[in-house]
C-alpha cells in the first residue's frame, strides 16, 4: 500500500465527516454551512471552522468558482496552507536529537520506535535513548522497539538527563548520528516534571555543543480539542518545534490538527494511521487535505 493509500485508511473516520460537503451542486450558502458544520464535526475548532469557511467565501468569488466542486478545490488549497509548516526540521547537528515529549498514554515509545525505522530508512545511523526512566518496563519496551528496527539501542541511568548527555556524547562520539529520545510521559499540570523538560534539553548541549535539537510533542489523535491545552502547556515549557499525532485511524477528530497549527503556530510533522512500523507517516499538508477531502 502507497503512502498516499495509507493515509486515506488512516482518515476514514475524519473523512467521513466531509464525504456529504463535497457535491457538484451550483454554489450557495446551504454549501459553506456543510463546510463549516464538517470542520466543526472533525474537531477543528468552531473558530477555525468559521475562519476558514469566511476564507473559503472570499476565494470563491475572487476566482468565480462555478460550482462546488471547483470551490473543494480551493477548500482543499486553504486548508494545506494553513498546516504548512515554516521550516523543515534541522537535523543537521553532530549528532542531531529528537526529544519525543507528552502525556502519559500518548503513544511515545511506538512513536520512537517508528521513527527510528523512518530515519534509518533515509539513510541515517540511528540511536534510540530510553530517559523514561519512571514507567516499568519502559526501556524494555523501547528496546524491542529498536530490535524491530534495526537500530542502536542506549539506556543506562535512572536521571533522564543523564541517560541524555551519556547517549548523545555516545553518539558523537561516532555511535549515531541522529538520537531520539524517548521520555517519561507526564501531566501538563505537574510543574516540576514540566520543569525537567528544560533541564534535559540543556544538557544536549552540554553532552554535544554542535548538536542540534528538535523537540516533537506526541498527542493522542483521539482527544481531539483537549489536545490543544496539551500542547500549549507543554509549548510554555519546552521548546515544542512539532507535533506527531498518533492513532489517527482511530478517531473522527482529525480536524484537530487545524486548531493545534492555527492556535499555537506549532506544525504537525509526522501522523500515526495504524499500528505496523512503518505507518508513521510524514504529514504532507497537501496529501492530508486532498485525502480529506477527496
Amino acid at each position: 500500500m502507497g503512502l498516499f493509500d495509507k493515509l486515506k485508511r488512516g482518515l476514514e473516520k475524519t473523512k467521513n465527516n466531509f464525504a456529504y460537503s463535497v457535491r457538484r451542486d451550483k454554489i450557495s450558502d446551504e454549501y459553506f454551512d456543510r463546510v463549516e458544520e464538517a470542520l466543526i464535526l472533525s474537531d477543528a475548532g468552531y473558530d477555525v471552522a468559521v475562519s476558514v469557511t469566511e476564507e473559503l467565501r472570499g476565494a470563491v468569488k475572487d476566482n468565480n468558482a462555478a460550482d462546488e466542486e471547483a470551490a473543494n478545490v480551493l477548500l482543499r488549497k486553504i486548508c494545506s496552507d494553513r498546516l504548512r509548516a515554516d521550516r523543515e526540521l534541522d537535523l543537521s547537528g553532530k549528532p542531531a536529537v529528537i526529544m519525543l515529549i507528552g502525556v502519559n498514554g500518548a503513544g511515545k515509545t511506538t512513536a520512537a520506535g517508528k521513527l527510528a525505522a523512518f530515519y534509518k530508512s533515509q539513510g541515517r545511523k540511528v540511536m534510540i535513548a530510553a530517559a523514561d526512566t519512571f514507567r516499568a518496563a519502559a526501556a524494555e519496551q523501547l528496546e524491542v522497539w529498536a530490535q524491530r528496527s534495526g537500530t542502536e539501542f542506549f539506556s543506562g541511568q535512572s536521571d533522564p538527563s543523564a541517560v541524555v548527555f551519556d547517549a548523545v556524547r555516545s553518539a558523537a562520539s561516532g555511535r549515531a548520528d541522529l538520537v531520539i529520545c524517548d521520555t517519561a510521559g507526564r501531566l501538563q499540570t505537574k510543574k516540576n516534571l514540566m520543569d525537567e523538560l528544560g533541564k534535559i534539553s540543556r544538557t544536549v548541549r552540554k553532552a554535544a555543543p554542535e548538536a542540534s535539537v528538535e523537540t516533537l510533542l506526541v498527542l493522542d489523535g483521539m482527544t481531539g480539542q483537549n489536545a490543544i491545552e496539551q500542547a500549549r502547556a507543554f509549548a510554555e515549557t519546552a521548546d515544542v518545534s512539532g507535533i506527531i499525532v498518533t492513532k489517527l485511524d482511530g478517531t473522527a477528530k482529525g480536524g484537530s490538527v487545524f486548531s493545534v497549527k492555527e492556535k499555537l503556530g506549532i506544525p504537525v510533522r509526522f501522523v500515526g494511521v495504524g499500528e505496523g512500523i512503518d505507518d508513521l507517516l510524514v504529514f504532507d499538508p497537501d496529501e492530508f487535505c486532498e485525502a480529506l477531502f477527496e
